[in-house]
């Protein structure tokens, strides 16, 4: 299944590259965290140091939804064939085309759109378990599904 592995590869790349944001976000704090140390004493050391404290806990934050992130790629296996949507899947419906792994967002493949969305998000949750024909309900339009790959 080359389109789905195409897909894969895509929130690979998502998720190294934000990966890599936070990992330099992370770096350029610490280097902020010692040279705070070194400068003048007073409140507006304190103020600095404590923004750079806040900075270090998002990106931490950011860290940890990443790791969970590369957890869920790790548990997709392409190969599985099935006709019930699971993690892995790419569902076609009459309005787009899912596929089931993280929430990547709209993704481009051979100039057609495809949405990376995580199994607990709420489309995800929806086309969880479903199968060809079934029907959903989003956002109070109905939609049906055309294909489980």
């Amino acid at each position: 299944m080359k389109l789905k592995q195409e897909l894969f590869n895509q929130c690979e790349a998502f998720v190294n590259k934000r990966l890599q944001t936070v990992e330099d976000i992370i770096s350029s704090n610490q280097k902020g965290l010692q040279s705070e140390t070194k400068s003048s004493a007073g409140d507006k050391h304190e103020t600095g140091r404590a923004m750079l404290q806040l900075e270090m806990e998002k990106a931490g934050q950011q860290l940890k939804g990443i790791l969970q992130m590369q957890e869920t790629l790790a548990k997709i296996d392409l190969a599985k064939k099935s006709n019930i949507a699971h993690l892995g899947s790419l569902v076609t419906t009459n309005q787009a085309s899912f596929f089931l792994s993280i929430s990547a967002g709209q993704l481009v493949v051979d100039g057609k759109p495809y949405f990376a969305v995580s199994v607990s998000s709420p489309i995800g949750k929806l086309l969880l378990g479903k199968k060809e024909n079934e029907l959903i309900r989003f956002n109070g339009k109905d939609i049906s599904i055309i294909s489980v790959l």
